[in-house]
């Protein structure tokens, strides 16, 4: 239990300070803190209420969304990230790539801008200790959100660079149905920066971006994911990251709680592989 690590999201009416407290309260030891109520708080701020908490920092969400159209702006930002990252002493900093820029339907030209930026900010990120994840998402999101849409395509992304400096996420919630990730998994190997999981629920809601469950609730087999991750030789946190907006009505104290709950009946034991 103590890999288990509440991505603030999950919580997402809280601030930080409440975040924290909802961790310590449920025995939760990692959080997944997300900037904009980090910046609500300041960075240095925040940066010691976690550690005077004692809690490991799994991820800062996010980075990323390098399709947007003013390129110097997007390294900017990404530059404060790596810089908020640092100074949190997180394991990595989650990137979400961006989706198609608004009017284009290019789709291999936004995948070779998010290569391009991805060689800028690679150095940056290297010179001040920061690992960079690469997170694929589910094909549903590549037009608004991320046009890496499969580890396989992550994994290329990340290959010309040192692990320690650019790796992968394994979420999930975004590549459970791809018939190729047991291969792609035993590939990330020394890739995987971070190990998402919620469910996947249906009907699907109206806004998909809420459409993620706690586990158990959907169709995910989370024990044979997280027997392949560790099969791949992954130690870090596993991060319960959850938009869900009857999640996100409920008290915090609970929805944490059940976490912890869900976490151990459903992805602590992971299945035995057949060569491990």
């Amino acid at each position: 239990m103590n890999r288990l690590s509440l991505n603030q999201k999950t919580v997402n009416g809280c601030s930080l300070p409440e975040a924290v407290v909802a961790c310590t309260r449920a025995g939760i030891t990692s959080i997944g803190v997300w900037r904009e109520p980090l910046h609500d708080l300041g960075v240095a701020a925040g940066a010691a209420l976690v550690a005077d908490a004692g809690l490991h920092v799994s991820s800062l969400c996010r980075g990323g969304f390098f399709t947007a159209h003013d390129r110097a702006e997007v390294l900017a930002d990404n530059r404060r990230a790596i810089d908020e990252t640092a100074a949190l002493d997180a394991d990595c900093l989650v990137l979400v790539v961006g989706g198609l820029p608004l009017g284009s339907c290019d789709l291999p030209a936004a995948r070779a801008r998010v290569a391009d930026v991805l060689a800028e900010l690679a150095p940056y990120a290297a010179d001040h200790g920061v690992r960079l994840a690469l997170e694929p998402m589910h094909p549903i999101y590549c037009a608004d959100r991320g046009v890496l849409s499969t580890l396989a395509q992550a994994l290329d992304l990340a290959d010309p660079y040192d692990p320690t400096v650019v790796g992968v996420v394994v979420d999930t919630f975004h590549v459970w149905w791809d018939p190729d990730l047991e291969r792609q998994i035993a590939r990330a190997a020394d890739r995987i920066a971070s190990f998402q999981v919620c469910d996947w629920i249906t009907p699907l809601p109206a806004d998909t971006l809420l459409a993620r469950g706690m586990m158990g609730d959907g169709h995910i087999d989370f024990r044979h994911i997280a027997s392949l991750v560790a099969k791949a030789g992954y130690t870090g946190a596993v991060e319960v990251e959850i938009f869900n907006a009857d999640v996100w009505r409920d008290d915090p104290d609970t929805v944490a709680a059940t976490v912890v709950e869900r976490f151990a009946e459903h992805v602590l034991r992971p299945e035995p592989v057949m060569g491990g």
